[in-house]
């Protein structure tokens, strides 16, 4: 189903769709809205679910770089800017590397799913995250 047919559906806090031409993926995830989650986000993290992962959400658009300090497994990091567009995704991003992932400019979201799943998935820019936290107009809106 691609993005721009997606519909506004009722979302849940706890869960992340992600809409595009390969249809959707649901994620159950944790959100790191504030200084303290987005530090630690998934460090130490020794295994995670296969649909399951972190959101990240900022406060406004920003430039987004992450590293893999103390991060124990791979993920794929998903960047995305205030409507839910996915602009960017870093594969396989290397457990415990410390260099630099810069995500782009004008990034108010980040998730981060298991090492290659996108890939197998079919998840690509261009195609966008639903959630409650996104806004104020995202292209793919939860009901009120």
């Amino acid at each position: 189903m691609p993005a721009t047919d997606a519909i506004a559906a009722s979302c849940d806090p706890a869960v992340v769709t992600v809409l595009g031409d390969f249809g959707r993926a649901r994620f159950a995830v944790d959100v790191a809205d504030d200084d303290a989650e987005r530090a630690q986000g998934l460090m130490n993290v020794a295994e995670m679910g296969t649909m399951e992962g972190m959101i990240f959400v900022y406060d406004a658009p920003q430039p987004a770089s992450f590293w893999m300090r103390n991060t124990l497994i791979p993920l794929d990091m998903i960047f995305a800017a205030e409507d839910g567009t996915i602009s960017h995704i870093h594969p396989q991003a290397v457990p415990l590397d410390e260099t630099p992932i810069f995500g782009g400019d004008n990034i108010k979201y980040v998730l981060e799913i298991n090492g290659g799943l996108a890939q197998r998935l079919g998840i690509d820019a261009g195609d966008v995250l639903q959630h409650p936290a996104i806004g104020p107009d995202p292209v793919a809106p939860c009901d009120p």
